[in-house]
């Protein structure tokens, strides 16, 4: 450091030295900087620009958001409305694509009724523009809503739901109907189809139809069908609208692109051209990430099931999780499955089409990324596995040459009784896909561009993250079975991402004896979905684990998390895993990494072999036979319990069990138990991960 003397010699130096500098910037630096500073605009423009074309590609298909900002268009929908001379506003809000399905069957079949309808995703249009309803003569909104998770709404609803319980906007004169779909294995049965009927009316609106609650714990599709045949006469009534007689039509037509240029044509993805070759994050259900499938691995020793351990690689990707999220795989079909189509129809599979929207007005223009082929429609847009709804059976019916078949289509697309029981004997019991429906009825022959506008979007499909980020920052782990099954007419179903997963070779993953070989470098379209499945924020706190089968996934990355915390010193409360599964001996998954975890005391483990005795022993059984501790560590010392597996029955039979032991332990009568429980849910203490 200098002194004081120094001082005034060095400040002297400075000004020397900068009235060099100053007599060094010429006039060429000048003109350097300015081109520095229009390159600098150009830039940015063209950024610009470029980010307009692609949310302009994104919008012209519409597929289940993750969380994403509400991109709102520049018209609004009244005035898309006024101008193309629509009337009923379709509301959906979609978490799987089937509320948005239901949406468009709705806005087709307005025409039957004399009138026109508009399909909106609220994500993409402002909500906030729904009182300027009343400027149409004759007007009706129809919210069509999916319940998610634990009551909440869809992605793409969202923002719309915070809306409507924020805003206090007069809806006076506004006339709507709701239909919900949900599941009556969740708590929260249809809450958002509640809520928005609830909420409309509170701010004024009018309820010219009952709300509709469609379950898929039975038949959704049926639910529908009957709320949707009584709704339109009801509502033609009520409204004074005479029937137009308009059948209904085609919402898209074929074009055949024979000179298109190959790399302008969509190749599976979701929703941006290129955005698989140009990879830029976030990464999200519009933009998914291809992580590098970097482990595959065979979890059982035994048995006709496929059990598996998978590794995405996510380094470099931005991408960040928590124990207790999921991520989104979307899937391939099976190749054999698109050639056998492709065979039925004798049609050139790589023929370049684009399906364009016949309604200029309409916010979807296309049913799936166009132009593309037939082949990867196929096999990345296209639901082609499961079982066909009624309205695709009474579109087929109209190219059923042989009459016995026809009346056959026509008695499964109908709502009678008789149609209902026949379309659940042919169709459902048997689970006959398109491709057995085209076998068992060589008579009927449609055109593929049809079926390409009638099948439903392929869907992305959804595990529960098996790692913890704190131990695997890189990599997400996958826990899953294979979906395999045989029919009744001799059939073997398979699911198409756990098939499509288990077909991909990585390095440690060789075929078995007599298996063709394995592809190698698989890439996964996958985004990861935030969940309120979470560790307590206290790591003293205690946990009660549950998770039989694969259920053990989430779990697993807890384990991890609690072991982690454990190594950095820190006090971890007791924790208890209650796992299941067939066999010991055959589909014990992670054997040695539970041992391991009990044996180093981060856990205490209680396993079920539900098969390995001749009375079948399930996790219940192990819960009640720690009743005393199990109130201990919930009712004593406020822990937390987490339940993962099957909604319809595992999960049920452990919410009951619990319930018996706050009452036979806790010294609680049945009504004081029953609340305990609930109480426990709203604090965020009783936690679940379930499916149906």
């Amino acid at each position: 450091m200098a002194d004081a003397e120094s001082q005034p010699v060095m400040e002297q130096a400075d000004v020397a030295a900068e009235a060099a500098a100053e007599s060094m910037f010429s006039t060429l630096d000048l003109i350097v900087l300015a081109l520095l500073g229009l390159a600098a605009v150009y830039y940015v423009i063209l950024r610009n620009k470029r980010k307009e074309e692609e949310l302009a590609q994104m919008q012209s298909f519409t597929i289940t958001s993750s969380a994403m900002p509400m991109s709102v268009s520049d018209d609004s929908f009244i005035d898309k409305m006024k101008s193309s001379g629509k009337n009923v506003l379709v509301v959906y809000g979609s978490q799987t694509g089937t509320a948005e399905e239901f949406s468009t069957r709705i806005s087709k079949e307005c025409r039957r009724y004399g009138m026109r309808g508009l399909v909106a995703d609220p994500e993409e249009c402002s909500m906030q523009d729904l009182p300027r309803l009343t400027e149409l003569d004759t007007h009706l909104a129809i919210f069509v809503l999916a319940t998610y998770g634990e009551g909440d709404p869809s992605d793409n609803a969202q923002e719309f739901h915070e809306w409507l319980k924020e805003t206090d906007v007069d809806l006076s004169g506004i006339n709507y109907t709701v239909f919900g779909l949900g599941n009556k294995t969740y708590e929260h049965y249809n809450a958002m189809g509640k809520f928005v009927d609830r909420r409309m009316e509170e701010l004024g609106a009018t309820r010219v139809f009952e709300l509709g609650l469609g379950d898929d714990d039975a038949n959704i599709e049926e639910d529908f069908l009957g709320w949707k045949e009584r709704m339109f006469p009801h509502v033609k009534e009520y409204l004074g609208i005479e029937d137009s007689g308009e059948e209904e039509k085609r919402q898209y037509e074929l074009k055949v692109l024979e000179d298109a240029n190959h790399n302008d044509i969509f190749s599976g993805e979701v929703a941006r051209l290129r955005s698989y070759t140009k990879q830029r994050p976030p990464f999200d259900a519009k933009n998914p990430y291809l992580a590098p499938l970097r482990v595959n691995r065979r979890l059982q020793k035994g048995g006709d099931r496929e059990l598996m351990h998978l590794e995405l690689d996510i380094e470099g990707s931005r991408i960040r999780y928590e124990a207790g999220d999921h991520v989104a795989v979307y899937p391939t079909n099976d190749l054999a499955l698109v050639d056998k189509l492709g065979e039925i129809f004798n049609v050139n599979l790589d023929t370049i089409i684009s399906l364009n929207a016949i309604d200029p007005d309409t916010a979807k223009k296309h049913p799936f990324p166009c132009p593309t082929t037939y082949r990867t429609a196929l096999l990345h847009y296209l639901d082609i596995t499961s079982v066909p709804k009624h309205y695709v059976l009474k579109e087929l019916a109209e190219y059923a040459t042989d009459e016995k078949e026809k009346e056959r289509l026509l008695l499964m697309a109908a709502s009678s009784e008789e149609g209902k029981a026949a379309y659940h004997q042919w169709m459902l019991d048997p689970c006959r896909t398109l491709l057995h429906l085209l076998e068992d009825m060589p008579s009927c022959r449609p055109p593929l561009d049809l079926l390409c506008e009638l099948l439903n979007r392929l869907q992305p499909r959804y595990y529960s993250i098996s790692s913890s980020s704190k131990v695997h920052p890189t990599r997400i782990h996958i826990t899953c079975v294979q979906v395999k099954y045989q029919t009744s007419t001799g059939r073997t179903n398979r699911g198409v991402a756990t098939t499509w997963l288990l077909g991909h070779k990585t390095s440690d993953r060789v075929p078995a004896e007599g298996e063709p070989p394995l592809p190698m470098d698989v890439r996964v379209p996958c985004f990861v979905r935030k969940s309120q499945f979470r560790l307590p924020s206290r790591s003293t706190t205690p946990v009660i684990m549950i998770g039989p089968g694969t259920g053990f996934a989430p779990m697993r990355g807890f384990i991890q998390e609690r072991a982690f915390q454990k190594e950095q010193g820190k006090e971890v409360g007791e924790t208890w895993m209650f796992y299941g599964c067939r066999h010991k001996e055959e589909d014990y998954m992670y054997r040695e990494e539970l041992e391991k975890y009990e044996a180093d005391g981060v856990i205490k483990l209680s396993v079920a072999f539900s098969r390995d005795q001749a009375q079948k022993v399930y996790v219940t059984h192990h819960l009640k036979e720690h009743a005393a501790d199990v109130w201990r560590l919930l009712g004593q010392q406020n822990g937390h319990v987490y339940v993962c597996g099957d909604a319809k029955s595992m999960a049920r039979d452990v919410s009951h069990l619990l319930t018996d032991i706050c009452r036979d332990q806790g010294g609680m009568d049945a009504q004081q138990a029953d609340q305990y429980i609930k109480t426990m849910r709203s604090q965020k203490r009783y936690s679940e991960d379930v499916w149906s």
